[in-house]
């Protein structure tokens, strides 16, 4: 079952910062999971609040400033230390070095359209040249297919919050590759049928240890996890 650093290793540091991401790194984690908005000024960004006042100094929308302004912020989610809020070109700058590490980047579109994000992420995923796997994911599943339509090549995850009746029917028929569910929702029917579909099922978001082993009694593929210290060993000479 593949582990993914959700926001990093952001159970210690502060989530969607370099420093989570970089920790996480030092465990044999298979990816990395985060979540990427739009400044004021048309910059992508690493947030997952659309609302800066529970993981920065800030207050207000992500939309509603620059990125100078973010950058400004101190995104220490209530910890010691400063941190600022990485660009998404910043994240990639990271990973590139880590070329077989899973990046699951979310299109953070539920709640704000942030007209173009899916080709700008598109277009800094292709600038940046990385040879890493790709998963764009979102609660948007409009995002997803307007995302599609610039590569079709790319993994997409559907991000779901419910029970939905033939969800793996649904993600199949959109002819997307991975599900997305919340993990309380994963049972052994649905993981069978959704493999049956060909599909990738990575559960969010789990943190306790007979969680993680239920799922991986069941067959799911992955989870997403806050503590990836807790199911992974630390790569040796860190």
């Amino acid at each position: 079952m593949k582990i993914f650093a959700h926001r990093g290793l952001s159970s210690i540091y502060p989530e969607n910062t370099l420093i989570a991401f970089q920790k996480a790194l030092e465990y044999k984690i298979d990816g990395i999971e985060t979540d990427v908005q739009m400044t004021k000024d048309g910059e992508l960004v690493i947030i997952h609040d659309e609302v800066l006042n529970r993981t920065t100094n800030g207050k207000g929308f992500v939309k509603d400033h620059t990125l100078q302004e973010l950058k400004a912020l101190n995104a220490n989610d209530g910890k010691d230390g400063f941190y600022e809020i990485p660009t998404l070109h910043e994240l990639l700058t990271l990973l590139k070095n880590y070329p077989n590490i899973i990046i699951n980047l979310e299109l953070k579109t539920s709640i704000f359209e942030y007209v173009g994000i899916e080709r700008k992420v598109y277009e800094e995923i292709k600038k940046s040249n990385i040879q890493n796997p790709i998963i764009i994911s979102s609660f948007n599943h409009i995002s997803l297919q307007k995302f599609k339509e610039l590569d079709s090549t790319i993994k997409f995850g559907v991000l779901t919050a419910d029970r939905l009746i033939n969800a793996e029917e649904y993600v199949k028929n959109n002819d997307f590759q991975c599900f997305h569910p919340m993990y309380v929702y994963c049972t052994k029917e649905n993981v069978e049928k959704a493999h049956k579909y060909g599909l990738e099922v990575n559960a969010w978001t789990v943190d306790l240890k007979p969680a993680y082993d239920v799922l991986k009694h069941i067959g799911v593929d992955g989870i997403f996890t806050n503590c990836c210290d807790r199911f992974t060993r630390k790569i040796e000479g860190n």
